[in-house]
């Protein structure tokens, strides 16, 4: 898009392009999404801004109205498969908070400055300031949604310290933390069920989102103990173990997709409304950012279904279905083994090897068992060399790893089946234009045939791996 039709998205309060840029107001300093229902700037006031951190770099900060923190992240990650996708995936996960831009620079396989170089002209902003946009929005849902102290939402935040903490949050928000706080509505926790306890979230996506397919999908396949789904279908909801880097979580996510409101004539987008219960808030950003990997949230339904629509064999289907979503995961390396083993097997694996939780949620009680230990416990047969290949990093499957590369070292695990390794695609990488072996699917579908795929199963035309 050139600025003139940004400005024209901007105008017309088009949520389609929520996340995808930012705009800000000269006059004001606020930076905003394009949805935002403030009244519209004059153009020569208007600066745009390929990531929210490039706009804090220069200057504005976060505008009250719209909250352009929170809107879903751009589509461009899911599709490309080059150093600045892998990157974005990787920072997104909280990888640069933990491991700092030489650990960011090493798992992508480039120099430090290599990646700076890289981001900044794509992005116009850096690994550093990408993590600390991210900081500045963890801190502002620990600080508007928990009773965590300031001090340690601080840290679990991910920042440094106490003065760079406030010095940020007044910087984005134009507000100290206990001003955001008491901005925030407010809840009696002397009253809350333990159901409502934890972190609620509300996880946003952009479009129209179609949610029924993707909870039968995870009802399927959930093994007991790690994951289920509950509830009436339109109402269903989804419960799994986390393990995260800093300690162990579970997640709670609604079917029932909420609409935001719009302007008249605008695309508005809406939200998965969960709750997050963590042993250590540290893992807040990874958390939402497998979660949201897991249910295709910053997918772009208009473009994916503008090309499949287009097709006589797909526009019916793809007209029934609109907002139809291609599921990720939340465990990469999970995934990989339940799809080579199947529920069944999965659920003997955990009662056998996974870790219990310290304290159960209700039918949740285990971790799934970690790539190592299942390759100690069982050596032998396709399961063992996979294990074991995923735990010595022979193959790695993050979200920064490269997809061709990740693809061959699957193909190469003895016993292992392409169909098996194309799922792992999809699903544990997130490729959203995988052709399993045997399906004849044409160019023209590219780049969402994975997209295409689940059309044609939730139409009947295919069976479900």
């Amino acid at each position: 898009m050139d600025e003139d039709s940004r400005f024209e998205a901007v105008r017309s309060r088009d949520a389609r392009f929520d996340g995808a840029f930012f705009f800000g107001v000269r006059t004001t300093g606020i930076y905003c999404r394009p949805s935002c229902p403030a009244l519209t700037p004059k153009r020569r006031n208007v600066r745009f801004f390929a990531t929210a951190a490039a706009a804090q770099g220069s200057g504005f900060r976060a505008c009250r109205r719209c909250r352009p923190d929170a809107v879903p992240g751009s589509a461009d990650w899911n599709v490309r498969a080059d150093v600045v996708g892998r990157a974005v995936r990787l920072i997104g996960d909280g990888v640069v908070d933990r491991e700092g831009v030489a650990g960011l620079a090493a798992r992508l396989g480039y120099s430090a400055r290599q990646v700076q170089r890289q981001l900044t002209a794509e992005l116009g902003a850096g690994p550093v300031a990408l993590a600390r946009a991210q900081r500045a929005h963890t801190a502002r849902v620990l600080t508007q949604t928990t009773e965590l102290p300031i001090t340690e939402i601080a840290f679990a935040s991910g920042f440094a310290s106490v003065r760079q903490f406030n010095d940020t949050i007044r910087a984005v928000y134009a507000a100290t933390p206990s001003e955001l706080r008491a901005a925030a509505p407010q809840r009696d926790l002397r009253t809350a069920t333990p159901a409502a306890t934890g972190i609620p979230l509300r996880l946003a996506h952009r479009g129209p989102y179609r949610a029924g397919p993707v909870f039968d999908l995870l009802a399927a396949e959930a093994v007991a103990g790690v994951d289920e789904v509950t509830g009436a279908p339109g109402r269903r909801v989804h419960r799994r173990t986390l393990r995260l880097p800093h300690g162990t979580g579970v997640a709670a996510v609604h079917e029932r997709a909420r609409t935001s409101r719009a302007a008249p004539g605008a695309h508005p987008g809406g939200w998965l409304d969960a709750r997050l219960h963590l042993t250590d808030p540290r893992d807040l950003t990874t958390a939402v950012q497998r979660l949201r990997r897991l249910f295709d949230l910053d997918a772009d339904p208009w473009a994916v279904d503008e090309r499949l629509g287009a097709d006589p064999r797909l526009a019916p289907l793809v007209a029934a279905r609109p907002g139809l979503r291609s599921p990720g995961a939340a465990d990469p390396d999970e995934l990989a083994v339940r799809a080579l083993v199947g529920p069944a097997v999965a659920g003997r694996l955990v009662r056998a090897h996974g870790k219990p939780l310290d304290t159960p949620h209700g039918g949740l009680t285990h971790l799934f068992p970690e790539p190592a230990v299942l390759a100690e416990a069982l050596p032998h047969g396709t399961l063992g060399a996979l294990t074991a290949a995923l735990a010595d990093g022979r193959l790695r499957l993050d979200p920064g790893a490269d997809r061709d590369s990740a693809e061959a070292a699957l193909l190469a695990v003895p016993g292992m089946d392409a169909a098996t390794a194309a799922t792992v695609r999809t699903r544990a990488l997130g490729d959203p234009d995988v052709a399993p072996p045997g399906t004849d699917l044409p160019d023209s579908w590219r780049p969402w045939r994975s997209y295409a795929l689940h059309h044609l199963r939730a139409a009947g035309e295919l069976e479900t791996p």
